[in-house]
């Protein structure tokens, strides 16, 4: 089996000066690919600097660079430029982490939509993929999707721990899914049990978000509680039990649908 983890904040301070071990236990893990997250400009910046140096032939670090909600009251016409530099490099695959999030209203909320649709128009013109983060805000991002969704190549939502209508409303504007260690905190993940198995093959992918939301389901756990790619393998499982399949048949179909989602080349 090989995984895709589609998101994992490598540039995370908690990784600091371990990242080169951090990406080998991964890969002894059987996580053949990883999608560092971008968040902000400078973290962006980050990510793709930390590809290039611990993945030199190119094959298993990815990044994204866009700029989170969170970040949004920073954004200018000078970020969008910045931003166009960065995706202009071979290894940024995807526009985000950008989108909506009014749980924690860390920037305003009209200074969030302009940043999220101002990336989305970036991501129609460069025909990249987006990667959506959503917080308490499905009706309003699913708004302004609207607007751009027949454009756009693809977009996931990312670390998806909505109800089943947020679910379905994605899923029939024909956006991809990632599934987190959520599903696997019995007190707050249990809803998403009954919701997997209706995410199509070739619309789901799995991720860490490492270092958050280690698997509560895992044993043994790490002593620091810090989430690895390494424990990727974990949120596999609870997925494919959820879903009535195999271990390696989810393994097969959602490391599949990542590697097109964002153009990632086979493993030589």
């Amino acid at each position: 089996m090989q995984l895709i983890d589609i998101g994992v904040n490598l540039t995370n301070s908690s990784f600091r000066d371990q990242q080169a071990a951090v990406v080998e236990r991964a890969v002894q893990a059987g996580v053949a690919q990883m999608v560092v997250t971008g968040t902000s400009l400078d973290v962006s910046t980050e990510a793709l600097e930390l590809c290039q140096q611990l993945d030199e032939p190119g094959q298993r670090l990815f990044c994204t660079a866009g700029v989170h909600p969170h970040d949004a009251s920073h954004w200018t016409n000078a970020s969008e430029r910045q931003l166009r530099e960065l995706l202009a490099q071979p290894r940024a695959v995807a526009v985000g982490e950008c989108g909506l999030d009014f749980n924690r209203d860390f920037s305003p909320r009209p200074a969030q939509e302009t940043a999220f649709e101002a990336q989305l128009a970036l991501a129609v013109e460069l025909r990249l993929p987006v990667f959506i983060h959503e917080r308490e805000a499905s009706e309003r991002l699913l708004a302004i999707l609207k607007d751009y969704r027949d454009h756009l190549s693809a977009a996931v939502v990312h670390c998806f721990t909505g109800e089943r209508e947020a679910l379905f409303a994605y899923l029939d504007m024909d956006l991809h899914i990632g599934i987190t260690g959520w599903i696997c905190d019995e007190r707050r993940g249990t809803h998403l049990h009954a919701l997997v198995g209706n995410i199509p093959q070739g619309r789901l992918m799995l991720e860490s978000d490492a270092p958050y939301l280690l698997p509560r389901s895992l044993r043994p756990k790490p002593k620091n509680g810090r989430n690895e790619p390494a424990f990727l393998p974990e949120v596999l499982r609870e997925v494919a039990l959820h879903r009535g399949e195999t271990v390696q048949h989810t393994a097969a179909h959602t490391s599949a649908c990542a590697r097109t989602f964002f153009a990632l080349p086979e493993i030589s």
